[in-house]
């Protein structure tokens, strides 16, 4: 029996464009690939093992002839728009009071506030939540076991009572392998406020 809903937040509540995002920052950099280094710093950012400020500092070392506000721009380009009907939909299942909800994201701290900034209703998801984790909050990132035996213990929860969702094959597999129910969402077909017809065998 499913007790607890574990939820990504990116192309689950949010839509992202990480493919046309990833294409803008090629053609504004003028480069035909991320580096390793860039990579590896994007990571280290997205675990909060790297301030904003480096973060910014080393993109601009790299590419002098942008600004910090253009360097901002290309990094949150991926960020698009926010459904209200996924806020509503996860009030009305809080309302029955039946399932704890988690949010676990891969998000970093431009990421956020730039939600912050743009989500009117933000503050009214996160309230939906008995517990709400950033990648760059706890410094542990999805798809790392870690991450996982760090929300189960947190909570004192077991895997075989929670359905985590997200977009990500490799976050999916990584939780099935852990033994939790998972939904592997399409963002471009699916939506999670359809999540008790699409699961319902879970929920019975």
């Amino acid at each position: 029996m499913i007790k607890t809903i574990i939820f990504d937040f990116g192309n689950v509540f949010i839509n992202l464009d990480i493919e046309g995002a990833l294409q803008h920052a090629l053609n504004t950099f003028k480069i035909e690939a991320l580096s390793d280094e860039m990579i590896a710093i994007n990571s280290l950012y997205e675990q909060g093992l790297m301030s904003t400020i480096e973060f910014l500092g080393f993109y601009a070392e790299n590419f002098p002839e942008l600004s910090k506000e253009e360097l901002i721009e290309v990094w949150n380009f991926m960020l698009k728009d926010f459904p209200k009907h996924r806020l509503e939909f996860l009030q009305n299942l809080k309302k029955q009071n039946t399932y704890k909800f988690i949010l676990l994201s891969n998000t970093n701290e431009l990421h956020i506030n730039w939600i912050k900034e743009n989500i009117s209703f933000y503050e009214d998801f996160k309230s939906c939540f008995d517990a709400f984790y950033l990648s760059h909050d706890i410094h542990l990132v999805k798809p790392n076991t870690d991450i996982f035996e760090f929300v189960l213990n947190e909570n004192t929860l077991k895997a075989n009572t929670c359905l985590f969702i997200d977009d990500n094959e490799h976050n999916i597999k990584t939780a099935e392998s852990m033994g939790f129910n998972t939904w592997h969402i399409n963002p471009n077909t699916e939506d999670v406020a359809n999540l008790i017809k699409t699961k319902s065998h879970l929920f019975d």
